[in-house]
């Protein structure tokens, strides 16, 4: 079986009985029998997780994309499959969504993250996930301490969704797409969901998912470097959620309070997978800057200099943004 490609090597992690497969994308200039530079400072790594059932290379291969750009930007970057999933093996819990909401992949996660650090030399890592990956790394991340150095999170959720919607309401759905009446019917409702949102004012709704959103403020709260990338979402402007559900974003902002380090960017030209073409690269580009300004790949005694991260007009925008959710 070959085991390396172009940069990149297949690994294993077998501490604790549990056995990861997974791809190193080696760091730009890495050399395998290479001695580090006793001048360098120990890397921060990325590890990229699966969302739900997904394999690591993800839709389109576009974890495979992400991760090759980060390694020749100089960050390790790895991809790795959880129990179950992909080429590792395991039993797939029968309720994988109620498993991955429940923090089901957040301990062999937390051990996995301590395993790499000490096999690699790093100084920590950033977990990576999008939708169901990015709550496996929020609960990664909260059960691994000082190992987690940050989070990347693309289209994260708040809330307890369904695995399978039901018939009739799909089919609903589907006529409000394809029939004019249809879609003035949804939005007569989403206004009466509207209203129903207003009358109870903060509360969070019934479907929230507590566990996590504990886990979130958390980890926001301490200083936490953390990138929010999401994708439009179908009848809501910008970052703002639908008419009628709960603004999740907006939550979890506040919580985060005065000491967080969350940056937020919407991803227009991107639709939920972020695997076409256009979305991938501003995910990629976005990404870059972020670690370039979070965590620069500087050595002992350099002052960092934020070579990519040249557009301060998008940090003042996340800061801007932020603002404008705490006070409403």
């Amino acid at each position: 079986m070959l085991r390396a490609i172009e940069g990149r090597e297949l690994i294993t992690l077998d501490g604790d009985g549990v056995l990861l497969r997974g791809t190193f994308h080696k760091p730009q200039a890495h050399a395998p029998d290479a001695e580090p530079d006793p001048g360098t400072r120990n890397p921060v790594g990325l590890v990229l997780l699966n969302s739900l059932s997904l394999p690591r290379a993800a839709a389109g291969d576009s974890a495979v994309y992400w991760a090759d750009s980060f390694a020749s930007c100089g960050y390790p970057t790895f991809r790795f499959d959880l129990p179950g999933l992909g080429d590792t093996t395991g039993e797939i819990p029968t309720e994988l969504l109620s498993f991955i909401n429940a923090g089901g992949y957040g301990p062999v996660g937390s051990a996995k993250i301590k395993e790499l650090v000490e096999r690699f030399g790093l100084s920590g890592v950033i977990l990576f996930g999008h939708c169901a990956g990015a709550v496996s790394a929020l609960y990664a991340a909260a059960a691994s301490g000082e190992e987690c150095k940050g989070l990347i999170l693309l289209d994260p959720y708040f809330h307890l969704p369904q695995a399978v919607r039901p018939k009739l309401r799909q089919k609903l759905s589907d006529w409000a797409l394809q029939s004019r009446i249809g879609g003035l019917v949804s939005n007569v409702y989403d206004r009466i969901r509207d209203i129903t949102l207003i009358l109870r004012g903060d509360a969070l709704p019934g479907n929230a998912n507590s566990s996590l959103l504990s886990c979130w403020k958390g980890l926001a709260s301490t200083g936490l470097p953390i990138l929010l990338l999401k994708a439009p979402a179908r009848k809501a402007p910008g970052t703002k959620p639908r008419v009628g559900e709960f603004d999740y974003l907006k939550h979890v902002l506040q919580i985060a309070g005065r000491k967080s380090q969350v940056a937020v960017q919407l991803i227009e030209t991107a639709d939920h997978s972020f695997a076409n073409r256009a979305g991938r690269a501003s995910v990629r580009r976005h990404t870059e800057r972020w670690l370039s300004d979070s965590f620069p790949l500087t050595k002992r005694g350099e002052v960092a200099v934020n070579v990519l991260c040249t557009d301060t007009d998008n940090k003042k925008g996340y800061a801007k943004y932020q603002l404008d959710c705490l006070h409403g």
